[in-house]
């Protein structure tokens, strides 16, 4: 790959996605399938003024080999080098940047209901950290190739090639061409002028169709806003992009007000395994019944890691005509997946989708509706036919989706 795009992608993820300030601390966690840019990416990390870069280096086959050999009592301890880690991300408020480059079956064979419990184990501890990080500081997920991935969505492809095609693919997707970071700020002007129409009407609630079998309505929270693109971290007040690419707009739901069947459109890559083929039925905002063709008892797992895993965090808008779905690559990767087409996540929800949600602590989130889990995870279900129709208090009926693409 050509030296000068991954620079300009190592600049468009440090100054646009997450806009490392003079004397920030960064954190990177990454596989060992890019080191040559992970390198970049520390360098322009410095570039910017940043006092320390911190790289967390993991290898999913080892990853795996702790799964299998770790005892259940050991994976859930919480030591007292993690509480300091999180201490410190806490006071410093560390910039975090995730390079994912996994392979999306790297956890095939692995007990997942092992790595359910010791998640559940682990999470009381972590969670009072997390809240008091939430929204305050900067982050971003980006994209790297690795082989195994690579080759999964090039099977035909030798390894060294199919890498180097997932590299046009993620730079594309990504918008890495002349001046990305000017092409970043006119996507962003754009998917705010979304938010602004779809803010504007104050929906009620969403009614999904689909061919497929989708039929579906999600409750919004009253004083509930979308958003989409780039963010501002509270108290700091500066401007990120969490993820790149990122096509979508979205808000968090009202928990606990979703009726009906909703379809995947795309495989689920989830704890390294694929779920496929399946579908989710909700009542009373809970998902209730579900069914997938390939790792069905995975997916069940998933809904029952806490009391809120089972109900909705996220509703998010794209264009079934969006630039990464237009590639016609299934990618077995969420980050692109679900900026190909409409999703949900099931899970915990945004506080900063509510209006004025810096006035509020966390707790008053919750109350307003936003749901709360341990997990976040997003599902795919656009098509090419969806339907999407806009519900205001009023009654009055707005055309959002029409075959798979904005009405509005």
């Amino acid at each position: 790959m050509d030296k000068k795009r991954l620079q300009k992608y190592a600049e468009l993820i440090v100054k646009c996605g997450l806009n490392v300030q003079k004397g920030q601390e960064v954190i990177i966690r990454c596989d060992l399938d890019q080191p040559d840019f992970v390198a970049t990416c520390v360098e322009e990390c410095y570039k910017c003024g940043a006092e320390r870069v911190k790289v967390e280096w993991s290898y999913m086959p080892v990853t795996k080999i702790h799964y299998d050999y770790r005892t259940l009592e050991t994976m859930s301890e919480f030591t007292a080098v993690e509480k300091a880690e999180w201490e410190r991300k806490v006071e410093k408020l560390s910039c975090m940047l995730w390079l994912d480059s996994d392979d999306p079956d790297g956890l095939q064979g692995t007990d997942s209901e092992k790595i359910a419990k010791a998640n559940q184990a682990r999470f009381p501890f972590i969670k009072p950290y997390r809240d008091a990080i939430e929204n305050k500081y900067q982050w971003c997920i980006a994209a790297v190739p690795g082989k195994a991935w690579a080759n999964k969505i090039y099977p035909d492809l030798p390894a060294d090639a199919a890498v180097e095609k997932l590299w046009e693919d993620i730079l594309l997707c990504s918008r890495v061409d002349d001046d990305p970071i000017k092409a970043w700020e006119i996507h962003n002007e754009n998917l705010a002028k979304h938010c602004a129409v779809l803010n504007g009407y104050k929906f009620e609630k969403l009614e999904y169709k689909s061919a497929n079998g989708t039929d579906f309505t999600v409750g919004l929270n009253p004083d509930g806003i979308f958003l989409g693109g780039g963010e501002y971290a509270l108290g700091s007040n500066i401007y990120y992009n969490p993820n790149i690419p990122s096509e979508e707009v979205f808000t968090t739901p009202r928990r606990g007000v979703a009726e009906g069947k909703v379809v995947a459109t795309k495989p689920l890559s989830y704890q390294g395994k694929l779920i496929e083929n399946f579908w989710i039925r909700f009542e009373n905002g809970k998902a209730v019944e579900v069914y997938a063709e390939k790792n069905q008892e995975l997916l069940e797992k998933m809904i029952s890691m806490d009391e809120g895993a089972a109900y909705l965090g996220e509703v998010a808008l794209i264009a079934y005509s969006s630039p990464i779905n237009n590639t016609g690559i299934l990618f077995y990767n969420t980050l692109f997946d679900e900026n190909a087409s409409c999703h949900l996540a099931l899970g915990r929800g945004f506080n900063n989708c509510l209006e004025n949600y810096e006035n509020y602590t966390v707790e008053e989130c919750e109350k307003h509706g936003v749901n709360s889990s341990m997990i976040h995870v997003d599902f795919m279900i656009g098509s090419k036919d969806m339907s999407i129709v806009g519900v205001t208090k009023d009654g009055k009926r707005v055309s959002i989706f029409k075959n798979g693409n904005w009405a509005i």
